[in-house]
């Protein structure tokens, strides 16, 4: 994101959900985690179910800045780039979901995952902010949340809204084939399946018109106040939709969405207040460091942490054992119980990886996907 001055508190909210990410993918043992670190086996939400929502909403703000400069006008060059983005971020998600698996067989390979989600929303969500007028944004997004409410319905079975009834698995299933399906709980099922990327888009217009708030308001104090409020509109209007339509973040609902974005612009506009209008910005400098390499840090931590799993190093029972568990047996499990040591290990393992982005920071690279 660029502008004549960076958004500080745009720069740090980024930075703390990719440390985040990174923190809630990453414990010592998934046996031992504390609830609030954990997904929500369906509905609710976690704090941790928070997460990736705030980087779809992020990803919107940033296209407000992003596009200033092409004044918000599609043309050959910018679309292909766009086309170019979005296929460079789908294909890294690929290339994760192989080493996931420790396998490049193309015919079981899973399509689609977190980088393909945000890959996808970023590619519709630009054409749309590039070729559809501001003021019917709003439209759009009541169209997608409202659509995607009655598609689930009216294709659902006697339950549309559970692991087993719902018409994502059934929409994914056809369109993507079983052998691209991850399995949940016994059940065909992608968390982050096709289907389910539909409702994300509005996650990222929503983020778009929060861009666009902050930077047309000319008292900045005004956008706190109206993404304070915004906020607290989305959560309360979530929270009575999802009497009807559960705040489900592996469907990835309506109510999820707003209830989500609403979060997003409580977080953002403190953030905006704290930093770029207080000034008080010492604090946030860890932040703005993973910030500036978002994407990159990201795809690192999910490479690394996969290589971690590799049984390579050699254990007193004769066995081997992975990089990850000779870690946390060896670093973790002595100095703390197993629950601490679990967060232990998360953290070690999110500040090396800010690590990376200290030393990217330092010497002024930034890798842009």
């Amino acid at each position: 994101m660029e502008n004549n001055k960076r958004l500080i508190a745009l720069d740090v909210f980024r930075g703390l959900t990719i440390a985040l990410m990174i923190l809630v993918n990453t414990p010592g043992n998934r046996n031992s985690t504390y609830p609030a670190l954990l997904h929500s086996k369906w509905d609710g939400c976690t704090p941790t179910d928070l997460v990736f929502p705030f980087f779809m909403f992020i990803v919107g703000s940033a296209m407000w800045y992003s596009y200033k400069r092409y004044n918000y006008t599609l043309d050959r060059k910018l679309a292909l780039k766009i086309l170019k983005r979005t296929l460079a971020i789908y294909l890294i998600g690929l290339l994760i979901n192989a080493c996931s698996a420790f396998s490049f067989d193309l015919s079981n390979i899973r399509i689609m995952g977190v980088l393909p989600r945000i890959a996808i929303g970023y590619g519709i969500a630009s054409f749309i902010v590039l070729v559809v007028r501001l003021k019917w944004i709003k439209v759009i997004i009541a169209i997608i949340l409202l659509l995607y409410w009655g598609i689930l319905l009216m294709f659902g079975g006697d339950f549309p809204f559970s692991l087993e009834g719902n018409f994502v698995r059934i929409f994914d299933t056809a369109v993507l084939g079983i052998n691209h399906i991850p399995v949940l709980r016994g059940v065909s099922f992608d968390q982050t399946g096709l289907l389910s990327t539909f409702p994300s888009i509005a996650n990222i217009l929503l983020g778009y018109l929060a861009g666009n708030l902050i930077d047309k308001s000319e008292v900045k104090l005004t956008a706190v106040k109206r993404l304070i409020l915004w906020g607290l509109a989305g959560i309360i209007l979530a929270n009575v939709w999802g009497l009807v339509f559960p705040i489900n973040k592996l469907l990835w609902t309506s109510s999820f969405v707003l209830y989500t974005c609403g979060f997003a612009s409580l977080l953002l506009g403190i953030l905006y207040w704290i930093t770029d209008i207080k000034g008080i910005t010492k604090w946030a400098k860890p932040f703005q460091i993973f910030g500036m390499n978002s994407i990159f840090i990201y795809v690192l931590s999910e490479l690394l942490a996969i290589g971690f799993w590799i049984r390579i190093i050699p254990s007193l029972a004769g066995r081997s054992v992975s990089i990850h568990n000779w870690i946390y047996d060896s670093v973790f499990i002595p100095i703390a119980d197993p629950f601490n040591a679990s967060l232990l290990y998360a953290i070690a393992f999110t500040c090396f990886c800010w690590l990376v982005g200290w030393i990217l920071y330092h010497k002024k690279i930034f890798i842009k996907l």
